[in-house]
């Protein structure tokens, strides 16, 4: 009853709460690049950058009725009130017919006031867009503009991070965020990619805070009045709209210079100790980057600045990438942890998205694919052609051969609903794939003479793939029709079946290749080089065939039996490859094969035969081979074996010197069940010294109900960590443990050790508390201690919160959430606390606490086992001495 009484003060002092403040706006400020999301994360990523439009297109590029020449905005941030406001000037030429009414993008703007260089008569604010008319038609080509002062509370596009948010006040910060159309949400503009110009920013801040946008900074001085300190930035290079970037607050700043290039590496002063581990190869990639592409770094200077919330990676706004805060990291991680291949991919992009910039999002691979297959490019620079092929195998095999709900849409897709739908793995690993296997099949020097004319001949405009083509048929003086239009236009790629056959009679070597998947219209017969290498001794004999057809039979010519025959050994086709092999000639391979990829697929036939002799071959190459990616993937493929031997091997090898293979070696054995080897593994684990192979270990302890494992559990809780990550990793495996014993700890996190979790952390642990509160007593109390969790001013807490609440499937939370969803002014927020609400009824047809219970008492008889067993085999001992005594 008392719980019962508590709750509806709870709702009560909560209502009162909601209908006085303003709930914070929860971001979409995702990064979009480094394609690495779940499901769930692409969902909302697509949700929050993809602006809904009316059909599923297809979609073209507006028609421009105006050429933008330049951009000024003049802006101040107010970081109290969270709010944006200033005047943007754009100057214009009419296009092709006198303009008597000028249309831009204005989403929830309140505007205030239009004039231009045409007097206006009349202007009109939709609340989507802002209609301006004319006193009288510009003449086409006369220079024009309009000034409109604007203000508003933004819902996207604009962010901030305060201290009455809920963030450090030394952190205290704002950030803009363009891609795809979110720059319409802060202030007035054409919103679209086809459209390029010169801009400027004006921007008033607090005198101590640090203001940085696009391009030279022209000055900054303060006003001895106001104490706000007024910086001016140019980017006098024409860029598009949704690459337009400020961010202002408290930072410190690293310094370093590629050449005559300054860099610039600014972070929250709360983490900038450590922020140099993930700045140092700037210069050393975009030295590299000049090298290979053939043409300097096209802006004045290069800034990363790192956010709060920025949860997905890095956005390659002109000359300054913002990053998210999580690209930070300790050097206990040793090799796990890196920014390096964050850092490759948007410094990439300063070259292909932001000097040239594809013309709509149906081409957007122009500016991922790019920056993906060059971020390949410096791993093989800096560590050699395993690691390029390294990165491409793990794209081909987590991202594109997979494929997943958009398996038939092509590369090149004007169908999208919403931009977002585009930035999958189409546009980034597979657009890298392109790439890859046009240089493959080009060569070196001619695919790079290719591509410095495609930047040099469309420098600063922006681009569809045909230009891309033309470029790479100029280049080569091939056509290239079929490749695009399989690889491109089409979707997928091929199933290939070879089988091999050897003829000592007439000693030559027999193939078949056979492309097995459907062909219908989106999916075409593929033409594609097929190379075979043939190990005879000494000798190894390459032979390329050219595949069209849907089977293929040809024969090859060799000295003697080959002890290995590869496919593709320089791994130069995107393809599931099906290669009907003995297992002598996997072992060869493993053997053999020159480059670490042929070894990792030999691995993967090996584990899947499960016999001793290729479980023998696997445990070697984990020992022993010179590549640590092979060793990486030779630890997964033991813990998929799933044998007391291939555990043997993987537990010979817990002490791996390479960080990254000990965590894969981690990883595996937590994989398997065994009870008799929990002792071992809590040991281990309490040796590590790296916090991110700890989380490995602690993250297969999920499985055990001992005693033990919830008192390192609860040890693990007061570990201290960078940003509180083994905390966080313990309260992920208490969650997934489903026992509600952690309740009591996870409610003492809450009340005393809140702070020391990141806003996703403290999420974390209140879905864990939602999750194994059982009854409706504990979830009563449950939802006492999430509820106030809505007013924190942090998204991530925010979101989860609402979500635990939907997770506790109690009547009682449905006026909190109702209460919640009609308050705020965020319409995605609005929207989670309707999907938690109809989550309330929904019932769940798994029974995770029964299927604990019995795991318990299996465990439980286990040891009622081994106790009788080991008390036999001492009866049994006895007796023998006995007998032997007399």
């Amino acid at each position: 009853m008392k719980s019962m009484i508590a709750l509806f003060c709870l709702v009560g002092s909560f209502l009162t709460v909601l209908s006085f403040s303003t709930v914070t706006v929860a971001e979409e400020a995702q990064c979009m690049c480094r394609y690495c999301e779940t499901a769930a994360q692409l969902a909302a990523r697509r949700a929050a950058f993809g602006v809904e439009l009316e059909d599923d297109g297809p979609h073209y590029a507006p028609v421009r009725m105006v050429d933008v020449q330049h951009i000024k905005l003049d802006i101040t941030p107010d970081f109290k009130a969270r709010t944006i406001g200033g005047t943007t000037t754009i100057h214009f030429v009419p296009l092709r017919k006198p303009l008597e009414v000028l249309t831009l993008d204005a989403v929830d703007l309140n505007i205030t006031s239009v004039k231009g260089s045409t007097p206006v008569s009349e202007f009109e604010n939709s609340g989507k867009n802002v209609t301006i008319a004319f006193d009288e038609p510009i003449e086409v080509g006369k220079e024009s503009w309009v000034a409109i002062e604007h203000n508003c509370e933004p819902k996207g596009g604009f962010y901030f991070r305060t201290p009455e948010m809920g963030y450090p006040a030394e952190d205290m910060h704002c950030w803009t965020q363009g891609e795809s159309h979110y720059a319409r949400q802060w202030f007035p503009c054409f919103d679209y990619p086809n459209e390029k110009s010169t801009t400027e920013v004006i921007c008033h801040v607090p005198s101590d805070m640090t203001v940085i946008s696009n391009g030279k900074k022209l000055g900054e001085s303060v006003d001895l009045d106001t104490q706000l300190k007024t910086v001016h930035w140019l980017q006098d290079k024409p860029h598009v709209n949704y690459l337009i970037c400020v961010v202002a607050g408290y930072f410190d700043k690293l310094e370093d210079s590629a050449g005559d290039i300054p860099l610039g590496f600014y972070s929250q002063p709360s983490i900038s100790e450590h922020a140099a581990n993930s700045f140092r190869d700037t210069a050393s990639i975009m030295k590299f980057y000049q090298k290979e592409i053939g043409m300097a770094y096209p802006w004045h200077k290069y800034d990363q600045v790192t956010l709060w919330d920025f949860i997905a990676g890095g956005m390659e706004n002109t000359s300054i990438t913002t990053l998210t805060i999580n690209t930070i990291f300790s050097k206990d991680t040793e090799n796990i942890k890196q920014s390096r291949r964050l850092d490759a991919h948007e410094l990439a992009h300063q070259w292909f998205g932001d000097y040239v910039t594809c013309e709509d999002w149906s081409h957007l691979w122009l500016n991922e694919g790019f920056a993906t297959y060059y971020t390949h490019l410096y791993e093989g620079e800096k560590f050699g052609r395993d690691a390029l092929l390294y990165g491409l195998y793990t794209d081909a095999t987590g991202r594109v051969l997979p494929g997943g709900n958009n398996d038939k849409r092509p590369i090149v897709w004007k169908r999208y609903t919403n931009a977002g739908d585009q930035f999958d793995y189409r546009a980034y690993p597979k657009g890298s794939w392109v790439l890859h296997m046009l240089r493959s099949q080009l060569g070196e020097d001619l695919y790079r003479e290719a591509v410095k004319n495609y930047l040099e001949e469309h420098a600063l405009t922006t681009v569809t793939t045909p230009e891309l083509q033309a470029a790479f048929e100029e280049a080569s003086g091939r056509t290239f029709d079929r490749f695009f239009d399989q690889w491109v236009y089409h979707a997928r790629h091929p199933d290939v079946k070879i089988r091999y056959r050897y003829d000592p009679k007439l000693s030559v070597a027999k193939f078949t290749v056979e492309q097995t998947h459907k062909v219908d219209d989106d999916v075409m017969l593929f033409a594609f080089p097929a190379t075979f290498a043939m190990k005879c001794g000494d000798e190894t004999i390459l032979h390329t065939e050219e595949i069209e057809d849907t089977k293929h039979e040809f024969y090859v010519s060799v000295p003697s039996k080959p002890e290995m025959v590869q496919f593709d050994p320089e791994y130069t086709l995107l393809a599931n490859v099906d290669f009907d092999k003995s297992q002598e000639m996997w072992l060869g391979e493993l053997e053999n094969a020159e480059y670490g990829v042929g070894r990792i697929l030999a691995i993967e036939a090996l584990a899947k035969k499960k016999t001793n002799k290729g479980m023998e071959a696997i445990q070697k190459a984990l020992e022993s081979d010179p590549f640590f990616g092979v060793r990486v993937q030779a630890a997964k493929a033991l813990g998929k074996m799933g044998s007391d031997e291939a555990l043997a091997a993987l537990n010979a090898a817990s002490e791996q010197e390479d960080a990254r293979v000990r965590q894969a070696v981690a990883d595996a054995i937590v994989g398997f069940y065994r009870p008799e080897n929990l002792e071992d593994i809590l040991a281990v684990a309490a040796a590590e010294k790296n916090p991110a192979i700890v989380d490995s270990w602690i993250s297969g302890l999920s499985k055990y109900s001992d005693d033990s494992v919830a008192e390192y559990l609860r040890a693990s809780l007061t570990k201290e960590s960078f940003r509180n990550q083994i905390a966080e990793a313990a309260v992920e495996t208490m969650s997934r443990s489903g026992s509600s014993q952690f309740v009591p700890d996870l409610v003492e996190q809450l009340e005393n050790h809140a702070d020391a979790y990141t806003p996703r952390g403290l999420g974390k642990v209140l879905r864990a508390l939602a999750k194994l509160s059982d009854g409706d007593e504990a979830k009563l109390q449950a939802l006492q201690q999430i509820a106030p969790s809505l007013n924190d001013g942090r998204p991530d807490v925010q979101k989860a919160a609402i979500a635990a609440l939907g997770d506790l499937k109690l009547e009682e939370a449905r006026p909190i959430l109702q209460s919640y969803a009609d308050a705020t002014n965020d319409d995605e927020l609005s929207k989670a606390a309707k999907n938690a609400i109809a989550q309330l009824t929904k019932d769940d047809n798994a029974q995770p606490r029964e299927l604990i219970e019995l795991r318990k008492q299996m465990q439980e008889l286990e040891k009622s086992n081994k106790s009788l067993a080991e008390k036999l085999e001492d009866l049994e001992k006895k007796l023998e001495a006995t007998k032997s005594e007399q």
